[in-house]
């Protein structure tokens, strides 16, 4: 009850804190609205908005100490316009907008990296910040790709002088910006609910809101009056199949009153949202879903806010619909529209805290009785914590402003004490706890000091950089000693933090391998995690097979030959089979992906990448609602029964394998639906006996037919959809030998009709015995208790029959 008391007096006086920012308000007030084209001196119109180059300003803006820029070689697509100029900023320095009229604003930034007269823009590393507010911290678009990084926020701002400040990360470093939107939301809702029971707030009014995801869920890309751009979801769902799309272009929406959170006026979502759904329907069938779930990439321990829009649309569905939501491992709520009917355009706000998987996942369900859940559209918002300070545009506007600021004042100084009477209770109870070094209980001489990993990477300068996944920044190094390395730093941004760094050091510590990556050292100084790795020259697979083809240089990535993919499969595929049975309890690596497997200057394929690894047998009675894993890996039975497995890297090495032959990513946005899942793709042309139609062009003449035939089988049998039925790794391993074998034969003979493989007429069929995947005696498994191997490939217990000349 004390807690309840609090958080009411806390939301009730910030409201009181907003209160004197409505009295500001006029009816007659213009609307504020900026369209800037930065940099520039040019104007035009764009999708119905007019930019006005900031050289031209009318004086209702104005920008500090800045220079301009001009891309020199600009684009001919005329959708990219607005990016033929930038304006620079060498020292902080503010674009200043005057305010009239008080509301939620969208603001949008535009960001296009072009190099012109020396300066990179993609070399700028920079802060953006409205007073009390870090909008965007440490931002770059060095990994870009080449297109537009277009940043939404909605803000809550005063009548006055609106300052957005441009300050460069370090002395070395500079800020820019291509254009900017400012504009008023006329009578746009703001409804949001605490997930935390006895919480409740009705607006968001003095913080500021960054958009991460708009989902058209069931549909296709769109865009709305706001110039907002909706994507679909399919990229975004775990497991395809579990719910079906649904359209209905005949909707006439329903217009009922008296509902606080119906979208009567499409602010919210455009109509295309609400015509187009996801259905999970519950069959008769025992293998039918019976919900679907969305993941989306989130800061670890950050505040977001869910917009989620319904419309019942589907045609002969139930008055009464009543679904369960989920959003994480531990917010639920229950959903009915039984009191709204159909054609109502609905949405629902919900604030929820997200844990440290960097990872967040929305799930539907039917509920009770009902047999279909559905959801139309999707918004994911994170707070920006902070308020807007605005500066008076006039004389009589000081006066009001004098009385706001006291008032926040007197409010800042009441919180202050209670925040310090808290940190001072909190401090008490501390003292007693010892501060016990992270791996205290180890006996490793892998640890490395901060002063180390700061020569090594030169103040981890960003020209070292060399790649950025869930657990940081990785750098390029070398250590005191003359060794390469590479230095991967935990970023709190990020979605991988102190379980998954103690993961990786208690594996990599205790196992060797030739095809694992070794762990050279780590630090784990103050809030410091960061991990030092032998240093793989060529990068990853995925580098090589697809990569490639978006970077500018191509030269510098190699295109690897048939038996080259054979030969990195085959090392990766022993990696695994030595983490699934190398020691007593087994490691399960959870996260098996091509930008997980690496390449050493030879070509020599290791895994990499252990946070997310679980040791031990798994526990049969025991399962968990935390899914981990990558987009497009995703073993279907783990995400159906919650249980994991070793057969779950199996299913996700089979879509490596699927990499490897087709040469694209395992989710592809298409408008042929039968392309976007990989795997899918691949299990229909092996199925129809043509995997020939869907090679990477690049292979094309270069494979023998009986080695492409073992292949498919290989990946057919690990994407079985039953885990029990898939191959072992050592399966694997022997299969893949088996396909290298065939390769380098010399004479290619078409397959003959069936399953089984045969060579060709080089060797007597007397002479050669036949690999198959269930035929290898047992005596060549690891021996009990073996968790080191430095040895060649060939001695890690796959021992294979090679086939004699005649």
């Amino acid at each position: 009850m004390e807690k309840f008391n609090f958080c009411r007096v806390f939301y009730s006086f910030r409201l009181l804190l907003f209160f004197p920012l409505l009295l500001l308000s006029s009816a007659s007030s213009p609307t504020s609205k900026y369209f800037i084209n930065c940099g520039s001196d040019s104007s035009f119109n764009l999708d119905g908005r007019y930019f006005v180059g900031d050289l031209n300003s009318d004086g209702s803006f104005s920008v500090g100490s800045s220079q301009t820029i001009e891309n020199k070689n600009p684009s001919a697509d005329t959708a990219l316009r607005l990016y033929q100029t930038a304006r620079i900023f060498r020292g902080q320095a503010p674009y200043e907008f005057r305010i009239s009229t008080i509301g939620p604003y969208l603001v949008r930034l535009h960001f296009f990296a072009f190099s012109s007269g020396g300066t990179n823009l993609s070399d700028a590393l920079f802060n953006i910040s409205i007073p009390n507010s870090f909008l965007l911290s440490n931002f770059s678009v060095r990994n870009s790709s080449g297109l537009p990084v277009i940043k939404d926020f909605y803000l809550s701002i005063g009548v006055g002088t609106l300052r957005i400040y441009f300050n460069p990360a370090d002395k070395s470093s500079f800020a820019f910006i291509n254009a900017i939107e400012l504009f008023h939301m006329e009578d746009f809702p703001w409804y949001l609910t605490y997930a935390e029971p006895n919480i409740s707030a009705p607006g968001w009014h003095s913080n500021a809101l960054r958009n991460l995801y708009r989902v058209n869920v069931g549909g296709s890309e769109t865009n709305d009056t706001f110039w907002r751009n909706w994507t679909g979801d399919d990229g975004y769902m775990i497991l395809r199949g579990s719910a079906e799309n649904y359209s209905n272009d005949r909707v006439v929406f329903a217009e009922v009153r008296g509902i606080e959170h119906s979208d009567k006026n499409g602010t919210v979502a455009p109509d295309l949202v609400y015509k187009t759904c996801k259905v999970v329907n519950i069959g008769s069938n025992e293998s039918s879903f019976s919900n679907t779930t969305w993941r989306f990439s989130t800061r670890k321990s950050a505040r977001h806010v869910f917009r989620l829009q319904f419309c019942n649309i589907i045609d002969g569905s139930p008055q009464e619909v009543n679904m369960s939501l989920y959003i994480g491992t531990k917010f639920k709520r229950s959903i009915s529209v039984q009191d709204f009917g159909l054609y109502l355009k609905l949405f629902y706000d919900l604030v929820v805290d997200s844990d440290d998987s960097g990872y967040t996942d929305i799930s539907i369900s039917p509920d009770g009785d009902s047999r279909i859940a559905f959801l139309n559209g999707l918004e994911i918002m994170e707070f920006v914590m902070g308020t807007i300070v605005t500066k008076p545009a006039d004389e009589h506007h000081s006066r009001r402003l004098f009385l706001i600021v006291g008032l926040v004042i007197v409010g800042l100084a009441l919180i202050s004490i209670f925040v310090l009477l808290f940190v001072l209770r909190w401090t008490r109870g501390k003292k007693t706890t010892k501060n016990v070094p992270l791996f205290a209980n180890l006996n490793l001489k892998l640890k490395m000091s901060f002063a180390d990993m700061l020569a090594a990477t030169q103040n981890f300068d960003l020209k070292l950089l060399i790649g950025e996944g869930g657990f940081g920044k990785v750098y390029q190094g070398i250590l005191a000693s003359g060794m390469k390395v590479a230095v991967k730093r935990s970023d709190s941004s990020h979605g991988q933090g102190l379980p998954e760094f103690q993961t990786e050091v208690m594996v990599l510590s205790k196992i060797r391998h030739r095809h694992l990556v070794s762990l050279i050292g780590y630090c784990d100084e103050g809030s410091e995690m960061i991990l030092v790795y032998e240093f793989m020259e060529k990068g990853t697979l995925r580098d090589h097979l697809y990569n490639w083809k978006e970077s500018s240089d191509s030269s510098e990535q190699s295109k690897l030959n048939w038996k080259s993919r054979l030969e990195i499969c085959l090392g990766a595929a022993k990696g695994l089979h030595y983490l699934h049975t190398g020691s007593d309890r087994g490691i399960i690596h959870r996260d098996v992906k091509s930008t997980n497997i690496l390449l050493d200057e030879h070509y020599v394929a290791k895994v990499a990448d252990f946070g997310l690894s679980q040791s031990g047998p798994p526990d049969p009675d025991h399962f968990s609602t935390d899914l981990k894993g990558s987009f497009g890996y995703l073993d279907p039975e783990y995400y159906r029964t919650l249980q994991l497995t070793n057969k779950s890297d199996v299913y996700a090495f089979g879509v490596v394998l699927c990499e490897v032959l087709c040469a694209r990513p395992p989710i592809i946005s298409t408008n042929r639906r039968e392309e976007i899942n990989l795997a899918e793709w691949f299990l229909t042309w092996q199925k129809k006996g043509q995997l020939e139609q869907i090679i990477d062009p690049f292979l094309v003449g270069q494979i023998n037919p009986n080695s492409l035939t073992k292949f498919g089988e290989t990946a057919e049998k690990c994407l079985n959809p039953e885990g029990d039925r898939r191959l072992t790794m050592l399966d694997v391993c022997r299969d893949l030998e088996y396909t290298l074998q065939l390769q380098q034969t010399k004479k290619i003979k078409e397959p003959l009709d069936g399953s089984r493989t045969y060579v060709s007429a080089d060797f007597t069929m007397s002479q050669v015995q036949y690999l198959n995947s269930y035929s290898f005696p047992a005596e060549d498994s690891f021996p009990k208790g073996h968790n080191v191997d430095d040895s060649d490939a060939m001695a890690d217990g796959v021992r294979m029959l090679v086939p004699t000349r005649s």
